[in-house]
């Protein structure tokens, strides 16, 4: 079936406030969704009536606790129970669950002065959840930011965090994610461990910021991403994805943007579920079960997950186009046990206690025939890992009067990657490579959020920070002599304040809202760099449909341990083969590779501007256009992309020393990594007329322009015929690299190995009763194999998925609490294009954009207890 065709048919399937009663809603099921809040400053009645609305949740209170009083601006995605905690905040009202219902109560009788109540703490049941994007409790967010919540994910059929983040168009599946090639250039991406990283704008999984209920885990691997197989699917609510430098706020890392994974805080009861699957062409046969478990009591609450997953793996013979290789893994046969744990406790009525927890143990198999004919029996290799990762992360937040809240929070985490590299000729054994990479980080912070003073538009709210960071790295090479062991540590702090100057209230002309925000962090790293980030927001809405955003920032990464520290090996080579000319044809020069210790932070300045339009016409229609920019230098690269040209093209001269010192010389030959000219045992250190460092430096400069539009629609049809929405999002990227100065600038969106120019996703569900249909559309665009003199079009992907689910709900007897899926993704069965290998181990297709799944067919069942 043509492209035309599949995308014809893809196109073709795809209130009032009551005192102590209100809204008649829907029963909420356990696990209770988040919703998308745009509230501006405005009456406390008015902003609970629209939770209530979005929510479905039945909201009560004395309609004398609400009169008079004003509710702060929410923005952002958040349970009901959540978004009414922010709305409460700093008010002396309580919140209390009672089934369904939210009652609001003061904390003595109903009489109790405004100035007892302003001082009481605000808290909730559950743990009040910042919006990502700010330090500070309800602020409104001027950068653009993506929610991908719990049902969402299980609309489209989803069952790993990894496959979700993967499929959102801002995030490349590059960096350091299972099934990257051995072909594919280490700047665009690697497999070490079949971890599952974020990568936005493909600018590298080391540049965007992963957190876990907002703070930090240990890295994996070599390349400082973050690995987000390690938590249990059943466990995570929703994501928040902010795609924007955010360095101001959090630190080294968040250059693209920063991604914040939230864990189910109050589930009370037991879910147990079980997604069995497989492709059609043969491999990837998943099986996943799962277990979550919660429980509230007065003041607190403990939620518990476990899950076990496996896949068998992909091999080339089973897919015709990379079945010119045959015997290669295309993608690696994994299981693993993931444990995760949240709890929180009141320990009085104004200080709480939170923890989060992970575990997590993974084992990967890849590998591939290592010889023309495929032949697994006459030699192959192997190529196994074993993860393991811990975090435990906790905090104690102290509520003081006025709305302000101390909080005193540590990480500490560990993440160890052992790899076995194997080869054999027949089924001996003859060579094995072992290795570990070693992570380990620890924190402490000490913050404070709250009101600073009350304008006209609202309160003028403050955070403030420091703490103090540490990470240590280890590469462990069996045999070796030369293994890294290294750590760096940092010191920081903070500061974040958000304005309101005009709210709806106050009847301004042309200016609903108005706010302003500004953050500034300072961040020291001994013997690296002292690094100050500033962060200037806008919030800017005409009229209540309408809301203006733009933010400019500047944003750090620090080299990794690795970078600095890996091995430098010295290699022998000819002159002439290096550019020179004018030299005894016995001349020879000393290239120099590896890690540099005086690498300085990359930096990087970024601005986005946003349209966020909401029309009252058509209630549930939300329409979002975004526009960034990012000028991103002192990129830490390898400088020289073509020895052969290092003594003749005149870019290179400033990492060439000609005539060098006989010391010099010397020191290089005496390297552990020195290696003599091939063919020789020993080397003649007067042949040596220049010495090559081509190990990293901060060099490189990026320049990197997109577009995003986002689109949301739901309503609820009339009678009985259920509930529609449709999402949709596009996103368009362009850009460009320079090495080194003077060096032209090479295209890297929409070339071989880097992000298309560009990706959509759109989607369109039914939901009636029980049952839920879903169809979503997935578009990757081509790139172009520059490989070679004359490029080379490789076509994109366009996949088609349906999902079906039926909810039993709670009817009695043995199908009580139970729900069904079905999915099938890919079902028109699109493959990505071949293109040419010169390895036999190298996948021969891009697998840094396209998936060698094909068609997929799943099936699931959850059961509530």
């Amino acid at each position: 079936m043509g492209l035309f065709h599949k995308a014809a048919l893809a196109a073709s399937i795809s209130t009032s406030l009551f005192a102590y009663v209100a809204l008649t809603p829907t029963a909420c099921a356990q696990g209770e969704p988040v919703h998308a809040y745009h509230l501006p400053v405005q009456s406390l009645a008015t902003s609970l009536r629209a939770v209530s609305a979005a929510s479905g949740r039945t909201i009560g209170m004395l309609p004398q606790l609400v009169a008079n009083r004003q509710a702060p601006a929410l923005e952002g995605s958040y349970t009901a129970e959540a978004a009414v905690a922010a709305l409460l905040a700093g008010s002396g009202l309580h919140l209390h669950v009672a089934g369904n219902a939210l009652i609001i109560n003061a904390k003595g009788s109903g009489d109790q002065g405004l100035d007892e109540q302003a001082n009481a703490p605000s808290t909730a049941d559950g743990p009040e959840i910042l919006v990502t994007g700010s330090l500070i409790r309800g602020a409104p967010i001027a950068s653009p930011t993506i929610v991908i919540d719990r049902q969402a994910m299980l609309d489209t059929g989803a069952t790993s965090l990894g496959d979700v983040m993967r499929n959102l168009p801002q995030s490349f599946g590059g960096g350091q994610n299972p099934g990257v090639g051995s072909n594919v250039p280490t700047a665009g991406g690697i497999n070490v461990g079949s971890a599952s990283t974020i990568n936005l704008r493909g600018l590298g999984s080391d540049a965007t910021l992963t957190l876990l209920d907002g703070h930090r885990l240990a890295y994996n691997g070599s390349r400082q991403g973050i690995d987000l197989s390690s938590i249990p699917f059943g466990m995570v609510e929703k994501v928040d994805v902010v795609a924007d430098g955010a360095s101001a706020l959090y630190g080294s890392d968040a250059v693209a943007g920063v991604a914040n994974i939230m864990l189910r805080h109050d589930l009370q009861g037991l879910e147990t579920s079980a997604n069995i699957g497989g492709a059609t062409d043969g491999g990837d046969f998943q099986q996943q079960y799962g277990v979550v478990a919660g429980h509230r009591w007065n003041g607190g609450g403990l939620v518990a997950g476990y899950e076990y997953s496996s896949n068998t793996n992909i091999m080339s013979n089973d897919r015709s186009f990379a079945a010119v290789r045959p015997g290669v893994a295309l993608y690696p046969a994994l299981h693993h046990h993931a444990v995760a744990l949240t709890g929180h406790q009141s320990l009085t009525d104004r200080l709480t206690f939170d923890v989060d927890a992970t575990f997590n143990k993974r084992w990967s198999l890849g590998g591939w025939a290592s010889n023309n004919a495929g032949d697994a029996s006459l030699s192959h290799t192997d190529q196994a890992s074993t993860s393991r990762s811990v975090s435990v992360a906790p905090s104690l937040k102290l509520d003081l009067p006025a709305g302000w809240r101390v909080q005193l929070s540590g990480v500490y985490g560990t993440e160890t990657v052992h790899l076995d590299n194997r080869y054999y000729t027949g089924s001996a054994l003859t060579t094995a490579l072992r290795a570990c990479y070693c992570n380990s980080g620890a924190s402490g912070e000490l913050a404070a959020d709250g009101r600073l003073l009350t304008l006209p538009a609202g309160p003028v709210k403050l955070a403030l920070g420091l703490g103090y960071r540490y990470n240590k790295f280890q590469q462990l090479v069996e045999g070796s002599t030369s293994n890294i062991i290294a750590s760096q540590d940092s010191r920081y702090a903070y500061g974040e304040v958000s304005i309101p100057v005009i709210a709806p209230e106050m009847g301004v002309t042309a200016i609903s809202r108005l706010n302003f925000s500004g953050a500034l962090r300072y961040e020291r790293y001994p013997g690296v760099a002292s690094v100050a980030t500033p962060k200037l927001g806008l919030i800017y809405a005409p009229f209540p449909d309408l809301v203006v955003k733009g933010s400019w920032g500047r944003s750090f990464r620090a080299p990794t341990l690795y970078q600095q520290y890996q091995l430098r090996s010295a290699y022998v080579y000819l002159a002439s083969t290096e550019g020179g000319s004018g030299y005894p044809s016995t001349a020879t020069g000393l290239l120099l590779s590896g890690g540099n210790p005086a690498l300085k932070p990359e930096r990087a300045e970024t601005w986005t501007a946003m349209l966020d339009y909401s029309p009252h016409q058509i209630p549930g229609l939300n329409l979002q256009a975004s526009y960034f920019s990012t000028i991103y230098r002192d990129r830490i690269v390898v400088p020289i992309t073509y020895t052969s040209q290092s003594l003749s093209n005149p870019i290179y001269a400033r990492y060439v020393t000609l005539s060098p010192s006989a010391a010099a010389v010397a020191n290089i030959v005496n390297m552990p990594g020195f290696t003599p000219l091939t063919g020789t045992s020993t080397y003649d250190p007067s042949t040596a007329v220049a010495i090559i460092d081509n190990s990293s430096v901060n060099a490189g400069r990026q320049v990197i322009h997109g577009v995003d539009l986002l689109f949301n629609y739901k309503k609820r049809l009339h009678g009985q015929s259920g509930e529609i929405g449709l999402n949709g999002d596009i996103a368009y990227l362009t850009s460009s690299q320079v090495l080194v100065p003077g060096a032209a600038a090479t295209q890297l969106a929409g070339t071989l190995f880097n992000p298309p120019h560009w990706r959509g996703r759109g989607s369109v569900s039914w939901k009636r009763g029980g049952f839920m249909f879903n169809a979503t559309t997935s578009y990757i665009g081509g790139v172009s194999d520059i490989r070679t003199t004359t490029p080379i079009a490789v076509g994109g992907m366009l996949t088609q998925d349906f999902t079906a689910r039926y909810d039993v709900g709670d009817r009695n007897g043995a199908l009580h609490g139970v729900a069904f899926s079905l999915t099938a993704q890919n079902i028109f069965n699109d493959k990505p294009t071949t293109i040419a290998t010169t390895s036999y181990a190298s996948a021969a297709y891009d697998s840094t954009n396209y998936s060698p799944v094909g068609r997929y067919i799943g099936v699931g069942v959850t059961k509530s207890w």
